[in-house]
């Protein structure tokens, strides 16, 4: 194929010979690797597949070896939280594939595997669909995600283990809108019914628990919506084992009353702290497998620089994006993969806010964009209703969502924190931009006077205009 390209190409010159080597080469070596995961967050796919996985089932074992009953993890998103419920629910469920983890890390652990792999019922929802504009639709969204998962238990019906009564109450989980009272107690009921059906404790996973609480704080339905997934979480999650992720922690005031065996992970705590996200070992490995070992430098500055716990994190979500399109075309630039996962609310509203305040606010904003670091105060209990309310709660929500990260403690809740990397830092710059577009835009007249003072040389009132 060499010599051929060199044939074809003799009167073109020796780079563009060396181009098409390079071309050939890499659909060579395209055609020869694992296939990435892009977007996708199931574990059994991935690997029945032969999928590029990044081996997290350290999590497994260090969840059963600390044991608490309720478990939350927070972190921002697209660090692979639903991904590593996919992988419990995989790992826990009657009936699993066990040779979905052959060569994992969790395989060597053999006394663990022989006591917990595929022998317990398994309960899992993803809340991450509940976008609704009012709390009806919103409550219809929660039906009928609780009437699916019911669903895929319908094996329960078979035999005689439950009793007409039981069955009766399963159906009603399955067909039709429930009502608010059935809803309130929709999990607990099929949690029940799986217990007495299999004779063990469920397990229970719920992925984004806190997207309905976020939606409908933007919406305006915010305290029906706490009540709600109060009662959903409080009759359900007194189980064997119930693990929770979202963005944010919210107060436990708030949602999580009468539990208290709870234990709440944030990416403050460094028990978990290789177990969401990639570290630079794994991703040196990745772009050494794809043959992209001198694009470690760009990589790390782009999407590096994350803190949680003790560990320095890598965006999962941005390797893997930037790996597969490199995989084509290695000339290809970097890109801000994360900013088109959703949207930067948060960040609109800290930077309207700074622009409001003016004064420190904005110095600080400044200074962040520059690479400098600010120290403040972070408190990580807010409920979804306070995020805004004040500049220091926004200084909260930006490192909890990953926009800021920390570089070391300066007291029990003082922290120096961070912009990332060159990608958060380009987010960031593009929201200022945009906004100061569109307040621009909105104020014509002060335009016009800028451009009427410019032209007709009056130099002070040009400063004065300028700097508004």
């Amino acid at each position: 194929i060499y010599l051929k390209i060199c044939v074809f190409y003799k009167y073109q010159g020796i780079n563009m010979i060396m181009d098409s080597q390079m071309k050939v080469r890499n659909s060579y070596m395209y055609s020869q690797k694992k296939l990435l995961p892009v977007g996708e967050e199931n574990f059994a796919y991935i690997r029945r597949n032969n999928l590029y996985y990044v081996d997290k089932t350290q999590l497994i074992e260090k969840l059963l070896t600390n044991w608490g009953k309720a478990n939350l993890f927070t972190r921002p998103r697209r660090f692979g939280k639903s991904l590593n419920m996919s992988m419990l629910k995989c790992f826990f469920e009657i009936g699993t594939d066990q040779s979905l983890f052959e060569g994992l890390y969790i395989s060597k652990n053999k006394a663990l595997c022989d006591a917990y792999m595929g022998k317990y019922p398994v309960i899992s929802i993803s809340l991450k669909g509940v976008n609704a504009d009012s709390y009806e639709n919103a409550r219809s969204l929660l039906n009928r995600i609780v009437m699916e998962e019911a669903k895929m238990h319908r094996i329960i019906m078979s035999g005689n283990r439950l009793d007409d009564i039981d069955k009766a109450e399963y159906m009603s989980l399955v067909t039709g809108e429930m009502g608010e009272d059935t809803l309130v107690y929709s999990m607990k009921t099929l949690t029940a019914l799986l217990e007495k059906y299999y004779e063990k404790k469920v397990i229970v996973l719920i992925d984004e628990y806190d997207v309905p609480l976020a939606k409908a704080n933007e919406n305006g339905y915010y305290d029906q919506m706490v009540l709600l997934v109060r009662n959903l979480f409080e009759n359900v999650l007194k189980t064997k084992f119930a693990v929770l992720t979202g963005c944010l922690r919210v107060a436990k005031e708030s949602i999580f009353t009468g539990l208290n065996n709870f234990k709440t992970n944030s990416i403050l705590d460094a028990e978990y702290d290789e177990t969401f996200g990639f570290v630079d070992d794994e991703v040196k490995e990745m772009l050494h497998y794809y043959g992209q070992d001198t694009h470690y430098e760009t990589v790390k500055e782009w999407y590096d620089g994350y803190r949680f716990g003790n560990a320095d994190v890598y965006c999962p979500w941005d390797v893997i994006n930037y790996c597969d399109a490199h995989r084509r075309n290695p000339m290809l630039p970097p890109e801000n993969y994360w900013t088109n996962t959703s949207g930067n609310d948060v960040l609109k509203h800290f930077i309207e806010s700074a622009g409001a305040a003016k004064g420190l606010a904005k110095t600080d904003l400044e200074r962040l964009v520059n690479g400098e670091i600010v120290e403040k105060d972070i408190r990580e209990d807010l409920t979804y209703n306070e995020l805004y309310a004040s500049m220091d709660n926004l200084w909260s929500t930006l490192f909890m969502a990953g926009y800021l990260t920390h570089k070391g403690r300066v007291d029990t809740k003082r922290f120096s924190l961070a912009v990332p990397n060159r990608e958060i830092r380009n987010i960031i710059t593009e929201q200022v931009l945009a906004l100061f577009k569109q307040n621009v835009e909105k104020d014509g007249q002060l335009l016009n006077d800028f451009c009427t003072a410019l032209s007709d040389g009056h130099t002070d009132e040009v400063e004065r205009l300028f700097s508004e």
